[in-house]
Protein backbone atom coordinates (compact mmCIF):
# COMPACT_ATOMS: atom_id res chain seq x y z
CA UNK A 1 0.00 0.00 0.00
CA UNK A 2 1.20 3.39 -0.85
CA UNK A 3 2.07 5.86 2.20
CA UNK A 4 0.10 8.55 3.36
CA UNK A 5 1.21 12.14 2.72
CA UNK A 6 -1.13 13.91 4.33
CA UNK A 7 -4.88 14.44 5.09
CA UNK A 8 -6.93 16.44 2.77
CA UNK A 9 -7.46 19.74 4.17
CA UNK A 10 -8.62 23.57 3.25
CA UNK A 11 -6.75 24.82 0.17
CA UNK A 12 -4.73 21.77 -0.43
CA UNK A 13 -4.73 18.45 -1.48
CA UNK A 14 -1.89 16.29 -0.92
CA UNK A 15 -3.22 12.43 -0.52
CA UNK A 16 -2.42 8.83 -0.95
CA UNK A 17 -3.22 6.88 -3.83
CA UNK A 18 -3.97 2.85 -4.17
CA UNK A 19 -3.97 0.69 -7.11
CA UNK A 20 -5.80 1.25 -9.91
CA UNK A 21 -9.03 -0.45 -8.52
CA UNK A 22 -11.30 2.53 -8.67
CA UNK A 23 -14.56 2.81 -7.51
CA UNK A 24 -18.08 4.63 -7.11
CA UNK A 25 -21.16 3.53 -6.61
CA UNK A 26 -24.99 4.88 -6.03
CA UNK A 27 -25.79 8.72 -4.98
CA UNK A 28 -29.01 9.17 -3.30
CA UNK A 29 -30.71 12.14 -3.15
CA UNK A 30 -29.39 15.48 -2.60
CA UNK A 31 -31.55 18.69 -1.29
CA UNK A 32 -35.04 19.73 -2.98
CA UNK A 33 -35.14 23.04 -1.85
CA UNK A 34 -35.20 24.15 -5.60
CA UNK A 35 -37.40 23.15 -7.89
CA UNK A 36 -35.59 23.63 -10.98
CA UNK A 37 -37.70 24.41 -14.50
CA UNK A 38 -39.71 22.73 -16.59
CA UNK A 39 -39.91 22.63 -20.56
CA UNK A 40 -42.72 22.44 -22.56
CA UNK A 41 -43.77 18.82 -22.12
CA UNK A 42 -44.09 19.37 -18.84
CA UNK A 43 -40.58 17.69 -18.33
CA UNK A 44 -37.80 18.59 -15.26
CA UNK A 45 -34.87 20.25 -17.23
CA UNK A 46 -31.45 18.98 -15.50
CA UNK A 47 -28.63 20.96 -16.64
CA UNK A 48 -25.35 19.39 -17.08
CA UNK A 49 -22.19 21.11 -17.83
CA UNK A 50 -19.03 18.91 -19.28
CA UNK A 51 -15.86 18.80 -20.57
CA UNK A 52 -16.73 16.14 -23.40
CA UNK A 53 -15.33 17.63 -26.44
CA UNK A 54 -13.62 15.23 -27.99
CA UNK A 55 -14.47 11.85 -29.91
CA UNK A 56 -15.92 9.15 -28.35
CA UNK A 57 -16.93 10.91 -25.30
CA UNK A 58 -18.13 13.58 -27.00
CA UNK A 59 -20.80 11.07 -28.80
CA UNK A 60 -20.94 9.05 -25.77
CA UNK A 61 -22.15 11.94 -23.66
CA UNK A 62 -25.36 13.09 -25.40
CA UNK A 63 -26.54 9.09 -25.93
CA UNK A 64 -26.05 8.05 -21.79
CA UNK A 65 -28.25 11.33 -21.53
CA UNK A 66 -30.81 9.93 -24.09
CA UNK A 67 -30.60 6.59 -22.20
CA UNK A 68 -31.48 8.47 -18.98
CA UNK A 69 -34.42 10.03 -20.55
CA UNK A 70 -35.97 6.83 -21.91
CA UNK A 71 -36.24 5.33 -18.71
CA UNK A 72 -37.03 8.38 -16.91
CA UNK A 73 -39.60 10.35 -19.63
CA UNK A 74 -40.48 13.42 -16.77
CA UNK A 75 -36.83 14.51 -16.86
CA UNK A 76 -34.83 16.27 -19.51
CA UNK A 77 -31.08 16.18 -19.31
CA UNK A 78 -29.90 19.96 -20.83
CA UNK A 79 -26.08 18.89 -21.97
CA UNK A 80 -23.44 22.06 -21.79
CA UNK A 81 -20.11 21.10 -23.45
CA UNK A 82 -17.64 23.23 -23.38
CA UNK A 83 -14.02 23.00 -24.03
CA UNK A 84 -11.47 23.29 -20.63
CA UNK A 85 -10.78 26.92 -20.74
CA UNK A 86 -13.77 27.94 -21.63
CA UNK A 87 -15.62 26.22 -19.35
CA UNK A 88 -13.35 27.39 -16.78
CA UNK A 89 -13.75 30.83 -17.61
CA UNK A 90 -17.65 30.17 -17.82
CA UNK A 91 -17.68 28.50 -14.51
CA UNK A 92 -15.67 31.59 -12.83
CA UNK A 93 -18.06 33.75 -13.70
CA UNK A 94 -20.78 31.73 -12.81
CA UNK A 95 -19.36 31.04 -9.28
CA UNK A 96 -18.98 34.67 -8.93
CA UNK A 97 -22.72 35.25 -9.71
CA UNK A 98 -23.87 32.59 -7.08
CA UNK A 99 -25.44 30.37 -9.99
CA UNK A 100 -23.81 27.52 -11.05
CA UNK A 101 -25.80 24.47 -13.05
CA UNK A 102 -27.04 21.95 -11.81
CA UNK A 103 -24.77 19.20 -12.47
CA UNK A 104 -21.16 20.34 -13.32
CA UNK A 105 -17.40 19.06 -14.18
CA UNK A 106 -15.25 19.51 -10.87
CA UNK A 107 -11.30 18.70 -10.31
CA UNK A 108 -12.04 19.20 -6.49
CA UNK A 109 -9.15 20.97 -4.62
CA UNK A 110 -9.03 24.63 -4.19
CA UNK A 111 -11.42 25.88 -6.83
CA UNK A 112 -14.26 23.39 -5.42
CA UNK A 113 -14.01 24.70 -2.19
CA UNK A 114 -14.11 28.01 -3.15
CA UNK A 115 -17.56 27.56 -4.30
CA UNK A 116 -18.38 25.35 -1.10
CA UNK A 117 -17.23 28.28 0.84
CA UNK A 118 -19.93 30.09 -1.29
CA UNK A 119 -22.52 28.33 -0.02
CA UNK A 120 -23.46 26.66 -3.51
CA UNK A 121 -22.41 23.08 -3.65
CA UNK A 122 -24.69 20.59 -2.14
CA UNK A 123 -23.31 18.06 0.49
CA UNK A 124 -23.21 14.88 -0.24
CA UNK A 125 -22.22 13.26 2.87
CA UNK A 126 -25.02 11.61 4.36
CA UNK A 127 -26.10 10.46 0.76
CA UNK A 128 -22.89 8.70 0.19
CA UNK A 129 -22.30 7.38 3.33
CA UNK A 130 -23.78 3.49 2.21
CA UNK A 131 -21.17 3.25 -0.13
CA UNK A 132 -18.34 5.49 0.33
CA UNK A 133 -16.08 2.85 1.68
CA UNK A 134 -17.13 1.55 -1.95
CA UNK A 135 -14.16 4.07 -3.55
CA UNK A 136 -10.05 4.16 -2.98
CA UNK A 137 -8.83 7.41 -1.24
CA UNK A 138 -7.52 8.62 -4.84
CA UNK A 139 -10.79 8.84 -6.57
CA UNK A 140 -12.91 10.58 -3.79
CA UNK A 141 -9.80 12.68 -1.77
CA UNK A 142 -10.03 15.55 -4.25
CA UNK A 143 -13.59 16.13 -3.23
CA UNK A 144 -14.02 15.99 0.28
CA UNK A 145 -13.31 19.17 2.35
CA UNK A 146 -13.50 18.87 6.44
CA UNK A 147 -14.43 15.39 6.43
CA UNK A 148 -17.74 16.20 3.93
CA UNK A 149 -17.86 15.00 0.66
CA UNK A 150 -19.38 17.31 -2.46
CA UNK A 151 -19.03 15.96 -5.57
CA UNK A 152 -18.24 12.18 -6.78
CA UNK A 153 -15.25 10.82 -8.94
CA UNK A 154 -16.04 10.06 -12.67
CA UNK A 155 -12.57 9.68 -13.44
CA UNK A 156 -9.21 8.94 -11.99
CA UNK A 157 -5.66 9.08 -13.31
CA UNK A 158 -2.01 10.41 -13.55
CA UNK A 159 0.07 12.80 -15.79
CA UNK A 160 3.18 11.38 -17.19
CA UNK A 161 5.32 11.00 -20.63
CA UNK A 162 3.38 9.23 -23.43
CA UNK A 163 6.15 8.69 -26.75
CA UNK A 164 6.27 7.59 -29.78
CA UNK A 165 8.05 4.39 -29.86
CA UNK A 166 9.02 4.37 -33.61
CA UNK A 167 10.54 7.80 -33.32
CA UNK A 168 12.47 7.08 -30.18
CA UNK A 169 14.15 3.85 -32.14
CA UNK A 170 14.78 6.16 -35.55
CA UNK A 171 16.95 8.36 -32.25
CA UNK A 172 18.36 5.03 -31.26
CA UNK A 173 16.73 5.37 -27.85
CA UNK A 174 16.36 1.51 -26.74
CA UNK A 175 14.71 2.54 -23.57
CA UNK A 176 12.87 5.28 -22.04
CA UNK A 177 14.61 7.54 -19.66
CA UNK A 178 13.98 7.78 -16.18
CA UNK A 179 16.04 10.34 -14.89
CA UNK A 180 16.16 13.63 -15.84
CA UNK A 181 19.59 13.79 -16.94
CA UNK A 182 19.09 10.60 -19.38
CA UNK A 183 15.52 12.61 -20.26
CA UNK A 184 17.68 15.77 -21.61
CA UNK A 185 20.07 13.40 -23.27
CA UNK A 186 17.25 11.69 -24.85
CA UNK A 187 16.16 15.04 -25.85
CA UNK A 188 19.13 15.72 -27.88
CA UNK A 189 19.45 12.09 -29.77
CA UNK A 190 16.09 13.25 -30.78
CA UNK A 191 17.02 16.98 -31.87
CA UNK A 192 20.02 15.34 -33.58
CA UNK A 193 18.18 13.04 -35.83
CA UNK A 194 15.62 15.64 -36.92
CA UNK A 195 12.62 15.09 -34.95
CA UNK A 196 10.66 17.51 -33.03
CA UNK A 197 11.12 16.03 -29.05
CA UNK A 198 7.96 17.36 -27.57
CA UNK A 199 4.73 18.61 -28.68
CA UNK A 200 3.60 21.49 -26.03
CA UNK A 201 0.01 23.81 -26.07
CA UNK A 202 2.15 27.02 -24.79
CA UNK A 203 -1.01 29.30 -25.81
CA UNK A 204 -3.11 27.18 -22.88
CA UNK A 205 -0.67 27.24 -19.71
CA UNK A 206 -1.80 24.66 -18.18
CA UNK A 207 0.41 21.57 -20.08
CA UNK A 208 3.24 23.59 -19.60
CA UNK A 209 2.96 23.62 -15.79
CA UNK A 210 2.91 20.29 -15.50
CA UNK A 211 6.83 20.36 -16.43
CA UNK A 212 7.17 22.66 -13.09
CA UNK A 213 4.75 20.75 -10.74
CA UNK A 214 6.57 17.91 -11.54
CA UNK A 215 10.47 19.31 -11.37
CA UNK A 216 8.97 20.70 -8.08
CA UNK A 217 7.19 17.20 -6.77
CA UNK A 218 10.97 15.43 -7.65
CA UNK A 219 13.10 18.28 -6.03
CA UNK A 220 11.15 19.15 -2.85
CA UNK A 221 9.63 15.96 -2.55
CA UNK A 222 5.39 15.67 -1.82
CA UNK A 223 5.99 16.38 1.47
CA UNK A 224 7.48 19.77 0.77
CA UNK A 225 5.14 20.27 -1.66
CA UNK A 226 2.93 19.98 1.29
CA UNK A 227 4.67 22.62 3.37
CA UNK A 228 4.57 25.33 0.35
CA UNK A 229 0.98 25.15 0.26
CA UNK A 230 0.62 25.12 4.04
CA UNK A 231 3.03 28.31 4.33
CA UNK A 232 1.70 30.02 1.38
CA UNK A 233 5.63 30.35 0.11
CA UNK A 234 7.37 28.77 -2.69
CA UNK A 235 10.57 30.68 -3.12
CA UNK A 236 12.48 27.72 -1.46
CA UNK A 237 15.40 26.69 -2.78
CA UNK A 238 13.81 23.35 -4.22
CA UNK A 239 11.31 25.04 -6.09
CA UNK A 240 13.86 27.70 -7.89
CA UNK A 241 15.54 24.38 -8.87
CA UNK A 242 12.53 22.96 -10.74
CA UNK A 243 12.37 26.35 -12.71
CA UNK A 244 16.10 25.83 -13.48
CA UNK A 245 16.08 22.11 -14.73
CA UNK A 246 12.58 23.74 -16.83
CA UNK A 247 14.90 26.61 -18.18
CA UNK A 248 17.59 23.96 -19.17
CA UNK A 249 15.18 22.03 -21.23
CA UNK A 250 13.87 25.00 -22.85
CA UNK A 251 17.01 26.20 -23.52
CA UNK A 252 17.10 22.87 -26.14
CA UNK A 253 14.64 24.17 -27.73
CA UNK A 254 12.64 20.68 -28.01
CA UNK A 255 8.89 22.23 -28.54
CA UNK A 256 7.39 21.76 -32.05
CA UNK A 257 7.69 24.93 -34.27
CA UNK A 258 5.05 27.93 -33.05
CA UNK A 259 4.51 26.11 -29.72
CA UNK A 260 3.68 29.27 -27.90
CA UNK A 261 0.02 30.06 -30.24
CA UNK A 262 -0.61 25.77 -30.32
CA UNK A 263 -3.78 25.03 -28.35
CA UNK A 264 -4.02 21.64 -27.17
CA UNK A 265 -6.83 20.03 -28.55
CA UNK A 266 -7.53 21.46 -32.10
CA UNK A 267 -6.29 20.28 -35.12
CA UNK A 268 -2.65 22.05 -35.15
CA UNK A 269 -1.94 21.65 -31.33
CA UNK A 270 -0.51 19.71 -29.61
CA UNK A 271 -2.42 16.27 -29.28
CA UNK A 272 -2.61 16.71 -33.29
CA UNK A 273 1.16 16.89 -33.60
CA UNK A 274 1.75 13.71 -31.21
CA UNK A 275 -1.09 12.20 -33.11
CA UNK A 276 0.34 12.31 -36.18
CA UNK A 277 3.86 11.37 -35.61
CA UNK A 278 5.45 15.20 -35.41
CA UNK A 279 6.81 15.13 -31.68
CA UNK A 280 8.21 12.25 -29.82
CA UNK A 281 6.57 13.03 -26.72
CA UNK A 282 4.15 15.11 -24.64
CA UNK A 283 3.88 15.35 -21.01
CA UNK A 284 -0.07 14.80 -20.46
CA UNK A 285 -2.92 12.55 -18.48
CA UNK A 286 -4.65 9.62 -19.16
CA UNK A 287 -6.67 10.80 -21.86
CA UNK A 288 -4.03 12.00 -24.21
CA UNK A 289 -4.66 8.94 -26.48
CA UNK A 290 -7.83 9.75 -27.37
CA UNK A 291 -7.34 12.87 -27.88
CA UNK A 292 -4.10 12.27 -29.98
CA UNK A 293 -6.33 10.19 -32.33
CA UNK A 294 -9.36 12.74 -32.48
CA UNK A 295 -7.27 15.60 -33.07
CA UNK A 296 -4.63 13.65 -35.60
CA UNK A 297 -4.59 10.24 -36.56
CA UNK A 298 -3.56 8.26 -33.30
CA UNK A 299 -0.15 5.97 -33.18
CA UNK A 300 -1.95 2.77 -32.32
CA UNK A 301 0.90 0.05 -30.90
CA UNK A 302 3.74 3.11 -31.42
CA UNK A 303 2.13 5.02 -28.45
CA UNK A 304 4.14 4.53 -25.19
CA UNK A 305 4.30 5.55 -21.68
CA UNK A 306 6.55 6.24 -18.57
CA UNK A 307 6.59 8.07 -15.33
CA UNK A 308 7.71 10.98 -15.04
CA UNK A 309 11.91 10.67 -14.90
CA UNK A 310 13.67 11.59 -11.12
CA UNK A 311 16.16 14.08 -10.71
CA UNK A 312 19.49 13.75 -9.14
CA UNK A 313 19.30 15.16 -5.58
CA UNK A 314 15.75 16.00 -5.22
CA UNK A 315 13.54 14.60 -2.47
CA UNK A 316 10.80 13.14 -4.35
CA UNK A 317 10.22 9.77 -5.46
CA UNK A 318 10.24 8.28 -9.34
CA UNK A 319 6.95 6.87 -7.69
CA UNK A 320 5.51 10.19 -6.82
CA UNK A 321 2.77 10.65 -9.32
CA UNK A 322 0.99 13.97 -10.13
CA UNK A 323 -2.17 14.24 -11.92
CA UNK A 324 -6.15 13.51 -10.74
CA UNK A 325 -9.77 13.16 -12.23
CA UNK A 326 -12.43 14.28 -12.77
CA UNK A 327 -15.88 14.07 -11.08
CA UNK A 328 -19.36 16.09 -10.99
CA UNK A 329 -20.59 18.15 -7.99
CA UNK A 330 -24.31 19.14 -7.53
CA UNK A 331 -25.41 22.49 -7.07
CA UNK A 332 -26.88 23.47 -3.93
CA UNK A 333 -30.97 23.66 -4.31
CA UNK A 334 -30.64 21.17 -7.59
CA UNK A 335 -34.02 19.32 -8.24
CA UNK A 336 -33.96 16.03 -7.29
CA UNK A 337 -33.29 15.01 -10.53
CA UNK A 338 -30.14 15.75 -10.73
CA UNK A 339 -29.06 13.67 -7.82
CA UNK A 340 -30.96 10.36 -9.54
CA UNK A 341 -29.20 11.14 -13.10
CA UNK A 342 -26.11 11.03 -11.12
CA UNK A 343 -27.02 7.89 -9.28
CA UNK A 344 -28.08 6.08 -12.90
CA UNK A 345 -24.98 7.58 -14.54
CA UNK A 346 -22.05 5.76 -11.76
CA UNK A 347 -23.71 2.20 -11.58
CA UNK A 348 -21.75 -0.70 -12.26
CA UNK A 349 -23.02 -0.84 -16.08
CA UNK A 350 -23.04 2.73 -16.81
CA UNK A 351 -19.10 3.06 -16.04
CA UNK A 352 -18.42 -0.20 -18.19
CA UNK A 353 -19.71 1.26 -20.72
CA UNK A 354 -17.51 4.20 -19.99
CA UNK A 355 -14.62 2.23 -19.98
CA UNK A 356 -14.97 0.07 -23.24
CA UNK A 357 -16.83 2.94 -25.35
CA UNK A 358 -15.35 5.96 -23.96
CA UNK A 359 -11.66 5.39 -23.26
CA UNK A 360 -11.96 6.40 -19.45
CA UNK A 361 -10.40 4.58 -16.48
CA UNK A 362 -12.89 3.26 -14.42
CA UNK A 363 -14.02 4.13 -11.55
CA UNK A 364 -16.84 1.26 -10.07
CA UNK A 365 -14.34 -1.50 -8.40
CA UNK A 366 -17.28 -3.79 -10.40
CA UNK A 367 -16.06 -2.18 -13.84
CA UNK A 368 -12.64 -2.66 -13.51
CA UNK A 369 -12.53 -5.45 -15.79
CA UNK A 370 -13.42 -3.90 -18.21
CA UNK A 371 -10.36 -2.05 -18.42
CA UNK A 372 -8.75 -3.64 -21.43
CA UNK A 373 -6.93 -0.71 -23.68
CA UNK A 374 -2.85 -1.34 -22.63
CA UNK A 375 -2.39 2.46 -22.60
CA UNK A 376 -5.44 3.28 -19.65
CA UNK A 377 -3.25 -0.25 -18.08
CA UNK A 378 0.12 1.60 -18.46
CA UNK A 379 -1.33 4.71 -16.28
CA UNK A 380 -3.47 1.94 -14.10
CA UNK A 381 0.07 0.43 -13.15
CA UNK A 382 1.80 3.88 -12.44
CA UNK A 383 -1.26 4.60 -10.10
CA UNK A 384 -0.93 1.64 -8.33
CA UNK A 385 2.99 1.62 -7.78
CA UNK A 386 2.79 5.71 -6.20
CA UNK A 387 4.44 6.08 -3.17
CA UNK A 388 1.90 9.88 -3.28
CA UNK A 389 -0.35 11.56 -5.34
CA UNK A 390 -0.73 15.52 -6.00
CA UNK A 391 -3.52 16.90 -7.28
CA UNK A 392 -3.19 19.19 -10.15
CA UNK A 393 -1.96 22.76 -9.04
CA UNK A 394 -4.37 24.74 -10.79
CA UNK A 395 -7.05 22.94 -8.86
CA UNK A 396 -5.44 22.11 -6.15
CA UNK A 397 -5.06 25.66 -5.13
CA UNK A 398 -7.26 28.83 -4.82
CA UNK A 399 -8.34 29.83 -8.20
CA UNK A 400 -5.66 32.96 -8.48
CA UNK A 401 -3.00 30.97 -6.98
CA UNK A 402 -3.59 28.51 -9.89
CA UNK A 403 -3.79 30.82 -12.65
CA UNK A 404 -0.91 32.60 -11.30
CA UNK A 405 1.44 28.77 -11.59
CA UNK A 406 -0.14 28.21 -15.04
CA UNK A 407 0.64 32.32 -15.99
CA UNK A 408 4.16 32.44 -14.21
CA UNK A 409 5.68 28.87 -15.63
CA UNK A 410 3.85 30.14 -19.07
CA UNK A 411 6.33 33.13 -18.74
CA UNK A 412 9.48 30.95 -18.08
CA UNK A 413 9.17 28.69 -20.94
CA UNK A 414 8.71 31.80 -22.87
CA UNK A 415 11.96 33.62 -22.03
CA UNK A 416 10.19 36.60 -20.14
CA UNK A 417 10.84 35.13 -16.13
CA UNK A 418 13.47 33.66 -14.11
CA UNK A 419 13.34 30.76 -12.00
CA UNK A 420 13.00 33.29 -8.90
CA UNK A 421 10.75 35.53 -10.45
CA UNK A 422 8.17 32.10 -10.99
CA UNK A 423 8.71 31.35 -7.49
CA UNK A 424 8.34 35.07 -6.03
CA UNK A 425 4.75 35.48 -8.55
CA UNK A 426 3.54 32.69 -6.80
CA UNK A 427 3.97 33.41 -3.20
CA UNK A 428 3.34 36.97 -3.64
CA UNK A 429 -0.38 35.69 -5.05
CA UNK A 430 -0.65 33.10 -2.73
CA UNK A 431 0.03 34.97 0.33
CA UNK A 432 -2.34 37.35 -0.44
CA UNK A 433 -5.66 35.15 -0.40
Amino acid sequence: MPRTVSSLSRRKFLAATSAAGLGAAALSACSDSGSGSTDSSGRTVVEWWNIQTTEPTKTLWPQRAKDFEAANPKVHIKLVTLENDAYKSKMTALTSSGKLPDIYHTWGGGVLEQQIDAGLVEDLTASTKSWSDTLIPASRAPYEVDGKTYAVPIDIGAVGFWYNKALFKKASITAPPATWADFLSAVKQLKAAGITPLALAGKEKWPGMYYWAYLSMRTAGVDGMQKAIESKDFTGDPFVAAGGHLKELVALEPFQKGFLGAAYSTPTGEAAAMGNGKAAMELMGQWAPVTQADAGKGLGDDLGFFPFPSVAGGQGALTDVFGGGGGYAVRKGAPKAAADFLKWFMTAESDRILVTKGSMMPVVKDAVSALTDPNLKAVSDTLGKATGFQLYLDQALPPAVGQEVNDSVAALIAGSKSPEQVTRSITQVFKSQ
